[in-house]
């Protein structure tokens, strides 16, 4: 929540007050001190530009990138062959199923309709 939203009229008008006589004592401190007086409360924040890399430059690092990762991937990566996926048999499944069948039959016939 702002905090300037919860204070009161009467509080806002003495901390309007306290910061004039921060400003004026600035003031008079680099009077005092013969510099400039400093108006960092008006500065204006100027972003800061960014390098461009041209094209070349960014296919350049990504073909060393590219390199590296063969490299500790090793040769044999892009020649592994895949893994092959475990598949049962029909009669593994038929039996499977008959045997699940079988457990709802008698979770049914609890009259339970959850195992």
């Amino acid at each position: 929540m702002n905090i300037l939203l919860s204070l009161t009229s009467a509080q806002l008008k003495r901390a309007a007050g306290i910061k004039d006589k921060i400003a004026e004592l600035k003031k008079d401190l680099s009077a005092i001190l013969g510099s400039a007086p400093a108006q960092a409360s008006k500065a204006v924040a100027v972003p800061a530009k960014r390098s461009k890399m041209s094209a070349a430059a960014r296919a350049k690092i990504g073909a060393a990138q590219r390199a590296r990762w063969a490299k500790v991937r090793g040769a044999n990566h892009a020649t592994k062959a895949p893994v092959k996926k475990f598949k049962r048999s029909a009669a593994v499944k038929a039996k499977l199923s008959a045997l699940a069948k079988a457990r709802w039959a008698r979770v049914k016939a609890a009259g339970k309709n959850a195992l």
